[in-house]
Parts: C-alpha cells; structure tokens; sequence
C-alpha cells in the first residue's frame, strides 16, 4: 500500500514538474535587465524582458517584443538554453507515459513485475535526464544574461523552470529508487520461497533412505 502511494505521488510530481517545464519553455519572462529602478524603468522604457526566443519591452501603457530570429549570430547560453529546454519538454513525454504504465494498478496482459519495474527505471531515467536540461538553462542562461546586460532581477519564467526541475528531480528520484527496492524485494521472496520448497523436500528423500537400509 505503502508504495502505491509513494508511485502514484511521484507520478503526480513528474506530471507537474513536466507541465512547469513546458511553461517555462514556451514563456519569455526569465530575466529582467535595467540600469536603474524598476519604476524608472519603465517610464524610460528601458525595461527589457528576456527570454529564449524573445525580447521584451515593457512600459507603463505598452508592452511590444522583439522575436529572436538569427539563430546563428545568437549567444551560446541561449541557443544551449533554446536546445535543452526543448529536449527536457520532448523527453517528459514518454518519461510520463512510460511511469503511468508502471502504477501497480496497471497491467499490460501477462507481464512479469520484473518487467514492471525495468520500465519504472527507465521512466526515471529519463524524468532525470529531462530534469539534468531544465538545471542546466535555468542556471546557465540567467548567468550568461547578466553577463551581457544589466540583470536586475528573475522572472515568472525562470522560477517555472526551477520549480520543474525540482519536481522532476524528486519524482525521478522518487520512482528510481522505488523500483529498485520493490525488485530487491521480490528477489529476496523468491529466494526463501525457493529455499523453503528445498528444505520442505529433505525429509522425506531422508525417509526413504531409511526404508531402502533397514529393508537391506
């Protein structure tokens, strides 16, 4: 009972996480970079939004973006963000399905739970993979923006990011080290079962031999 509680919890954090990740790929408000306040700022108009694929403008009556098109002429951390941030959202995909598989209310036909618990690892592999890329953005590109602008402060976006792949990294972890104990286990049954059948066969392989030398 006690596991299928701790899966079906993990999968709900690997599904929000999933879900933070996309939201903070698809969204441009990661960083805010300006010289001065933030009120003067914007009555200057010289309070810039950036993200991966725009930059932003924002002022008290107007809030225009500028689309980040030559891809070739961009910075490394934002090319590096825009490829990982894509392949953490694409890799959520089957890490989810594949751990939604794995419930223990959930059977594909006659599969062993050996079977079961290989697809779980992988499921949390992957939720860790995609977990390994959203860390890496969302360290590397608030880093390398303040290196070229003034940052002044985070954005919505970029504490999505973080809280994705928090999540991810707990539910990764979560169902990881699930699966391997729950298969531990199950070996450890089989070899008493194995065992008790072994010793349960002694006494009367003894008993025989005991007829056959007193028949003699």
């Amino acid at each position: 009972m006690a596991n299928s509680c701790l899966h079906l919890g993990g999968f709900f954090i690997s599904c929000i996480g999933w879900l933070c990740i996309i939201i903070a790929t698809a969204t441009n408000d990661w960083v805010y970079m300006c010289k001065y306040g933030l009120n003067t700022c914007k009555k200057m108009d010289e309070l810039e939004t950036k993200g991966p694929w725009e930059n932003c403008v924002v002022s008290p009556g107007l809030y225009h973006c500028g689309s980040l098109t030559q891809i070739l002429d961009l910075p490394a951390y934002i090319q590096t963000t825009r490829a990982l941030m894509i392949t953490g959202s694409i890799l959520g995909l089957p890490a989810v399905g594949m751990l939604l598989m794995s419930m223990p209310c959930i059977s594909l036909g006659s599969e062993t739970q050996s079977s079961k618990n290989k697809r779980t690892i992988l499921g949390g592999v992957l939720t860790l993979i995609a977990a390994f890329c959203g860390l890496v953005s969302t360290v590397w590109f608030p880093i390398g923006a303040h290196q070229e602008h003034a940052l002044m402060s985070f954005g919505f976006s970029l504490y999505t990011g973080w809280v994705g792949t928090i999540l991810f990294l707990l539910g990764g972890c979560i169902f990881t080290c699930c699966s391997s104990e729950s298969s531990h286990s199950s070996q450890s049954n089989n070899r008493f079962y194995y065992s008790k059948q072994g010793s349960g066969n002694q006494p009367a392989a003894s008993s025989v031999n005991h007829a056959k030398s007193a028949h003699v």
